[in-house]
């Protein structure tokens, strides 16, 4: 049986007119369910509604949204305290070539399924990255947002993966530090918190996105910052958010090595007791 869901039926196809197979015209959130419900929906909802605004796609109802989730998450075979959703909202059926009107029947698709936490010992040890080989392009439209274009980012992850590897870090053409190819990076410098910018290029992540406010509810700043390679070297801490796994640090990044600190673990125990329970060590 699918796991995949459209107007609360399941399905296992799409039109091959659809513009989303075609030119990867459309969106996508992935959103970890937790007890049974979607952890940040409001935070996914703002990153999709900015990028169905860009792309001219009419945002489906937040509550149209919010069923459909359910809806596939009670009838897919999948644990309900924790798993993970995925929504689609593709252009649809459309014309042939690039130019379109505006988008106003979308495609929506919903899946669920079943997940699990990272290993306990990366929470404690952190992880080995490496750094890619493929570089990110600077596009400050599309930046932040998670299009049906991920070509850059598979092409990036099939590094990691030939290496059997949990992460890699990923440069723009200035050799300037932007993201993981699944996650978003912070350093830490004399105490000091930073995490690269991507209105130019990047994923604007929807746990980067709650550490920043988590901190700043405490008074503390996060500095949106370019971080170079070869400022690595100078560098004190590296950790990792993504909304799936919370935070996981990093120790090593080919020739660069750094301890899990102490100001990992507080912002680690900081997001424990605001609910992200794969922090709590």
């Amino acid at each position: 049986m699918s796991n995949w869901f459209s107007g609360g039926k399941a399905v296992d196809t799409i039109s091959v007119n659809d513009r989303g197979f075609q030119y990867g015209d459309g969106l996508f959130e992935t959103i970890a369910i937790r007890s049974g419900g979607p952890r940040f929906w409001s935070h996914h909802m703002d990153r999709l509604s900015r990028g169905c605004e860009l792309l001219r796609i009419s945002m489906p109802a937040e509550q149209e949204l919010s069923d459909g989730v359910l809806q596939a998450l009670a009838a897919s075979n999948v644990p309900k305290e924790y798993a993970v959703a995925k929504i689609i909202v593709s252009a649809g059926i459309g014309q042939r070539g690039y130019g379109r009107p505006n988008a106003d029947e979308p495609l929506i698709l919903y899946g669920a399924f079943a997940s699990s936490p990272a290993p306990a010992r990366s929470y404690e040890k952190g992880i080995d990255a490496i750094l890619c080989n493929t570089r990110l392009a600077s596009n400050s439209q599309l930046a932040g947002l998670k299009t049906l274009n991920r070509l850059e980012q598979v092409l990036a992850r099939s590094e990691v993966t030939s290496i059997n590897g949990f992460e890699g870090l990923t440069m723009d053409a200035d050799d300037r530090l932007i993201c993981g190819t699944m996650s978003n990076v912070f350093f830490v410098n004399n105490s000091v918190l930073s995490t690269p910018p991507v209105d130019r290029s990047g994923v604007a992540g929807i746990m980067r996105r709650h550490v920043m406010l988590t901190l700043e509810e405490q008074g503390v700043e996060v500095e949106v910052r370019h971080t170079s390679r070869a400022e690595l070297q100078d560098v004190d801490e590296v950790f990792l958010t993504n909304s799936q796994f919370g935070i996981i640090p990093i120790r090593s990044c080919m020739k660069y090595k750094w301890p899990v600190g102490e100001v990992t673990r507080s912002v680690m125990a900081l997001l424990a007791q605001n609910g992200v329970i794969e922090c709590r060590q």
